[in-house]
């Protein structure tokens, strides 16, 4: 890309000339020399200066999609020329979740070492909301969801599933013994079981419960369980991590939700329900953008992904 589009892209991204200069490794009069010669030169403003921070003017919005176009490009020529040398060089850059990072990937992730090691792998991490707007950008390579709003925008291939349980700190009521599977049954796969008793919330309506924040996916399943069993849940948190909701019921501070995913040892001080509602089967796929190029090193480490979890 070109000195003057470098320079104007860092400066849309920085949303200021200084913090552009800096991450540019130029002066900031330096910068603004080169940006003022380049409106000169196509004879408008890209950048309004009197808005804080400064945004970019109709010729700046024109120029930048120009910007995209050309980076879309490079990148692409850099992917095909890294399939031209068989997967001897090149990278993957991945975007996710940090339920999928670290209970997920790191398996697959050694595997495709292994067999690729000249590939570098790249793990960024966010919300799956964050992650698609990334994807769409070209700034990942690759991101992985279960909901449908967000996979029909994308290419798709199914990657993993998982089942949501209900998880109560203790031995749980004594009205849902039958029902109560330990850590155990859990790795044994008991709860996939097509036999295995189910729970309905309504059951569990007086426990206290930890959910994840709105906008997660697991929150909106979440209530629409209860919606489904007619219960307004008694929310004692809040927070961004399915792994500290497991650590936090786990200690005995309230219910909550978790994937049989998380599910990782016996010794937990926790009992399990299956839940008869529909939703708590997820079925997350990997996902690309159609309108890039897909390296041939992305389609293995799917390809990888898809074989590891339907084995």
């Amino acid at each position: 890309m070109q000195q003057d589009m470098r320079y104007v892209y860092e400066v849309y991204k920085q949303k200021s000339f200084s913090k552009a200069a800096q991450a540019l490794f130029i002066t900031q009069p330096a910068l603004s020399i080169a940006i003022g010669k380049l409106e000169d030169k196509i004879g408008m403003p890209i950048f309004d200066r009197s808005t804080r921070p400064i945004s970019l003017t109709t010729a700046g919005r024109v120029y930048l999609r120009a910007i995209e176009q050309t980076r879309a490009l490079e990148q692409d020529l850099r992917h095909q020329l890294d399939d031209i040398r068989e997967l001897k060089r090149g990278e993957i850059t991945i975007g996710s979740s940090h339920f999928i990072n670290a209970y997920i990937l790191p398996r697959i992730l050694t595997a495709f070492n292994q067999a690729f090691p000249q590939i570098r792998l790249n793990l960024l991490e966010g919300s799956s909301h964050a992650m698609a707007h990334m994807l769409e950008q070209g700034e990942i390579d690759l991101t992985f969801s279960c909901d449908d709003c967000v996979i029909k925008n994308f290419a798709s291939t199914p990657a993993f599933t998982d089942t949501i349980l209900l998880a109560i700190p203790g031995d749980g009521p004594r009205h849902a013994q039958r029902e109560r599977l330990t850590a155990g049954d859990i790795l044994a796969g008991r709860h996939l079981d097509p036999d295995c008793p189910s729970v309905d919330l309504t059951d569990f309506a007086a426990e206290p419960f930890i959910l994840l924040r709105s906008g997660n996916n697991l929150h909106d399943r979440a209530m629409r369980f209860f919606h489904r069993a007619g219960i307004e849940p008694a929310v004692k948190m809040e927070l961004s991590q399915m792994a500290t909701a497991y650590r936090l019921a786990e200690a005995g501070f309230a219910a909550t939700f978790l994937s049989d995913r998380l599910i990782a040892h016996k010794n937990t001080r926790l009992s399990f329900y299956r839940l008869a509602a529909p939703e708590s089967r997820r079925s997350f796929y990997a996902l690309t953008n159609p309108k890039r190029y897909t390296s041939e090193a992305v389609q293995q480490f799917i390809s990888l992904m898809h074989q590891a979890n339907t084995i």
